[in-house]
């Protein structure tokens, strides 16, 4: 578990300082090192690679929401005007290693997912505006629909790892 934290830690690093910095694109071996260990690490591959990929569509389309609605700002690195760029997603596809492992303690703990979704996302994407990888045209605006969007996403990604990990196929 530890492993897996430290490595998330390491993609959203990576993913935030390079994208700061204007090399984005730096962050994506560390990003693919994170997402193979943790598929390799997996007892069901397969499952464990359909819920980053779902993870990952997720989040390319919430952020690119949060973009097209005027909340976030990016410097570059959308593949389409207007969306999410692709740094972004990966740091998505990374966050999903974590929800069948260093956050499975919170399957069944719904709203304790609510309250950690509705404080640490809009915290994430404040520490991302500081270290100069996003903008936040009106913080208060930006960081009132992070929580509450991020108050739904991580309950309904925690829940929908665990069906996917407990299929029978």
């Amino acid at each position: 578990m530890a492993v897996n934290l430290l490595g998330f830690q390491a993609a959203w690093f990576a993913c935030v300082g390079f994208a700061a910095a204007g090399r984005a694109w730096l962050a994506l071996p560390v990003v693919a090192a994170v997402v193979a260990w943790h598929v390799r690490c997996a007892d069901r591959r397969g499952r464990a690679v359909a819920v980053v990929l779902i993870t990952g569509a997720v989040g390319a389309l919430w952020d690119s929401l949060s973009a097209a609605a005027g909340w976030i700002a990016y410097d570059g690195g959308a593949l389409v005007e207007g969306t999410a760029p692709f740094w972004i997603i990966a740091l998505w596809l990374s966050f999903a290693t974590t929800l069948n492992v260093s956050l499975r303690w919170l399957r069944g703990r719904t709203l304790v997912a609510v309250l950690l979704g509705a404080v640490a996302g809009p915290l994430c994407y404040r520490a991302g505006a500081a270290l100069g990888a996003l903008q936040l045209a009106d913080a208060r605006a930006a960081l009132a629909a992070q929580s509450v969007g991020w108050a739904i996403l991580l309950p309904a990604l925690v829940a929908m790892a665990q069906r996917v990990e407990a299929q029978h196929v």
